[in-house]
């Protein structure tokens, strides 16, 4: 029998959480295992174990693993294969194949670090581990797990049909009767980012949301982050499955309605590719959009684990994570430069809502509430 990820997430969670929601006791404590770093560590040597194993495939929620697949082989001669899978179906194939024993996904770049830390790191179905030769490139907060880049989700419009810039100034704008159904992204309960946005905005956005609040209405609010999520929802936002649909409504030439859509920076490069008109939502108060984690994990049973490790430390070297961050996205290797910022994406740090990785065990443990609270108001 077939159960869905979300039932095994539940159950996971039923089982991390010893209290409801609201009832003042703390969840239990989830056993987060630390990434590993070998002590002596040799390139040389695990390049050579790495071949004797023959191959490595890896898991991402983005196409560009394929790149970074013929790049990887092209270096070092191991056939890899790089597969497109959403997150929740990673987490469930490779938990399955975990329990089965029967490992054929080696390594992933998984992007929802809520079940990353609630479910595949503590079940042993993953672990992060740390090339000792980049370890002091890596910050220590982009340790545990290891942190491979960040991408972002942002509002972004059509620069020809709003020549004037962005027809929205601050997120509560999108909560008016005008913006109604003119919203369009992606299903925050089939796409975990979008739902970790909304944990995180209850954990640590509140004082920012307020403040946007008091500058848009000259009035305070309370539990800002429930507030705008309500209204958000039950201004009828149009949800899609996938970020090339947003930019499709939002940026194509054909496009007639003024949209704002909020989607990854990646379909940016629409703009050059389908002659889209595409921008940012540069200055929107309190932010234009936020940035999200994806963390580097190898297979707890894989059978090839010094090429999934050599795929890890690829995937730190500015010649391993070009081909994810092409678009617009930094890498977790602090010594490796961004290679390209969208139109109208300035500043990361000041533009975006962070991720805090100290949230994500919470993220996870909070998840069917937020999912449920935008069941309801979206109706």
């Amino acid at each position: 029998m077939r159960i869905p990820l979300a039932v095994l997430t539940t159950t996971v969670l039923a089982v991390a959480a010893c209290a409801p929601s609201g009832s003042g006791q703390a969840p239990a404590p989830v056993a987060v295992p630390q990434a590993s770093k070998d002590g002596a560590f040799d390139l040389d040597k695990l390049i050579a174990a790495a071949k004797a194993e023959g191959s490595v495939t890896v898991y991402d929620s983005s196409g560009d693993i394929e790149d970074v697949a013929k790049a990887f082989t092209a270096k070092y001669g191991i056939p890899m294969e790089g597969v497109k899978s959403d997150s929740p179906e990673t987490a469930e194939k490779m938990t399955r194949e975990h329990a089965a024993d029967n490992v054929t996904i080696d390594a992933t770049m998984y992007e929802d670090g809520g079940v990353l830390v609630g479910q595949l790191l503590p079940q042993q179905i993953v672990s992060t581990w740390i090339p000792a030769d980049l370890a002091a490139q890596i910050p220590a907060e982009n340790q545990n797990p290891l942190l491979a880049l960040s991408k972002a989700t942002i509002f972004a419009y059509n620069t020809k049909l709003s020549p004037n810039g962005c027809p929205v100034k601050n997120v509560w704008d999108l909560t008016e009767p005008e913006w109604r159904g003119k919203v369009v992204m992606q299903d925050p309960l089939g796409k975990p980012t979008v739902l970790s946005f909304f944990t995180q905005l209850k954990a640590h956005g509140e004082t920012a949301l307020a403040a946007a609040y008091q500058a848009k209405y000259g009035k305070a609010v309370q539990n800002a982050a429930d507030e705008w999520i309500k209204r958000l929802a039950a201004n009828q936002p149009v949800l899609t499955g996938s970020d090339e649909d947003i930019s499709g409504a939002v940026g194509a030439p054909a496009a007639k309605d003024v949209k704002i859509g909020f989607m990854s920076i990646s379909k940016f490069r629409n703009n050059q590719e389908k002659g889209y008109a595409q921008a940012a939502c540069t200055g929107m108060q309190p932010f234009t959009g936020f940035s999200y984690p994806k963390y580097a994990a190898i297979a707890g049973k894989t059978k090839h684990p010094n090429a999934a490790k050599l795929f890890v430390h690829f995937i730190m070297t500015e010649e391993g994570v070009k081909h994810e961050i092409a678009e617009g996205g930094i890498s977790g290797n602090s010594s490796i430069k961004p290679l390209v910022t969208p139109e109208g994406l300035n500043d990361w740090a000041k533009d975006l809502f962070q991720t805090d990785p100290a949230s994500l065990l919470a993220d996870f443990q909070n998840r069917q509430t937020v999912s449920d609270f935008w069941r309801v108001n979206h109706g």
